[in-house]
């Protein structure tokens, strides 16, 4: 049976770190950077990649609508 990974992409330049997307995953995998991008916002990212369910959290919580999810199927 093929297990569901996830993965996510943070539009870097659109996101203004206020870190609800860190606040709602519930397996620990987005952490905010240390730099800065564009306007000044620290902002989010995939710290534990294999961690991630693709269960969506992080991008129906984002009032700016900056991160996609997508799922793949990985051989178990």
């Amino acid at each position: 049976m093929a297990k569901i990974k996830g993965a996510i992409v943070v539009d870097v330049e659109k996101c203004k770190g206020c870190e609800v997307c860190v606040i709602s995953c519930p397996t620990h995998v987005i952490s905010m950077t240390k730099d800065v991008n564009g306007k000044g916002y620290h902002y989010a990212y995939m710290e534990n990649s294999d961690a991630c369910t693709g269960c969506t959290n992080c991008a129906i919580v984002c009032p700016d609508g900056v991160i996609s999810v997508y799922k793949i199927k990985v051989d178990a």
